[in-house]
C-alpha cells in the first residue's frame, strides 16, 4: 500500500514540521511582545529621567541603587508569569530611569554636554539596531556566548566598584569600554535566544534587553563625557 515506506515516513515528518512551525510562530510572538514592551519601558524610563532632571533630584547613591536594582530584578523574576510582572518591569525601568537623571544632569553641566548625550544616544540606537538585525537576519545561535558574557560582566562589575572606591578615572574608562563590548554582546545573545526559542518569557527578555541598552548608553556617556572632559 505504501511503496518503499514513503508515506509513513512523510506522515511521521509532518508532526515534526508542525512543531517547528509552531516554535517559529511562538518565537515571533515573544519577539513582538518584547519589542513592544521594550519601547514602552524605554519611553517611561526616559520620562522618569527627564522628571528627575527637571526637579534636580539627587543621585540615590551606590548602595541604594544596587539594592533597588537587585530587589526589583528579583521581583520581576518571581512575578514573570503573572500580570503583576508587568508592574514589576515598569517599577524596575522607572527606578533605573531615575538613577540616570542625575547622571544626565552632570553630563549636561559639562562643556558640550548636550553633544555628548546626543552622540551616546545615537551610538546606542545604532548598536542596538545593527546587532538586532544581525541576530534576526542570520538566525544564528549565539548561546555559546552566554558563559563568557556572564563572567565578563561580573569581572567588569567588580572592576567598576574598585574604580568608584579608589577613585581611579582611568580604570573607570576601561570599565566603561568593557561594558560597551559586553552589553553589545548581550544584545546579540538575548535577541538570538528569542529568535531560536531559548527565551519564551517576554518579560524576562524585555528586562534583559533593557538592562543591556541602559548599561550601553550609560557606558558611552562615561566614555564620551570623560574623554571630552580630558580634552
Amino acid at each position: 500500500m505504501y511503496p518503499n515506506n514513503r508515506q509513513p515516513a512523510r506522515a511521521l515528518a509532518l508532526p515534526a514540521l508542525a512543531d517547528r512551525m509552531a516554535g517559529s510562530a511562538s518565537s515571533r510572538r515573544v519577539l513582538r511582545n518584547t519589542y513592544a514592551l521594550l519601547g514602552m519601558t524605554l519611553a517611561f524610563s526616559a520620562g522618569v529621567a527627564g522628571t528627575a532632571m527637571s526637579l534636580n533630584l539627587p543621585s540615590p547613591g551606590l548602595l541604594l541603587t544596587l539594592a533597588g536594582f537587585f530587589g526589583l530584578m528579583f521581583a520581576v523574576n518571581k512575578l514573570s508569569n503573572s500580570a503583576w510582572g508587568v508592574v514589576a518591569v515598569f517599577a524596575l525601568t522607572g527606578f533605573m530611569g531615575y538613577t540616570l537623571g542625575p547622571l544626565l544632569s552632570k553630563v549636561l553641566a559639562m562643556p558640550h554636554g548636550a553633544a555628548v548625550i546626543t552622540n551616546a544616544l545615537g551610538a546606542t540606537a545604532a548598536a542596538f539596531l545593527g546587532l538586532s538585525a544581525v541576530a534576526l537576519t542570520s538566525k544564528r545561535d549565539f548561546s555559546f556566548m552566554g558563559g563568557f558574557l556572564m563572567v565578563g560582566t561580573l569581572v567588569a562589575f567588580v572592576l567598576g566598584l574598585g574604580a568608584i572606591f579608589f577613585q581611579i578615572p582611568a580604570l573607570s574608562l576601561v570599565v566603561s569600554g568593557l561594558f560597551v563590548l559586553l552589553m553589545s554582546g548581550m544584545i546579540l545573545f538575548e535577541t538570538s535566544r528569542i529568535v531560536n526559542g531559548g527565551e519564551t518569557n517576554y518579560l524576562m527578555a524585555t528586562v534583559s534587553l533593557y538592562v543591556s541598552v541602559y548599561n550601553l548608553f550609560s557606558s558611552l556617556l562615561m566614555l564620551f563625557g570623560l574623554g571630552g572632559n580630558d580634552e
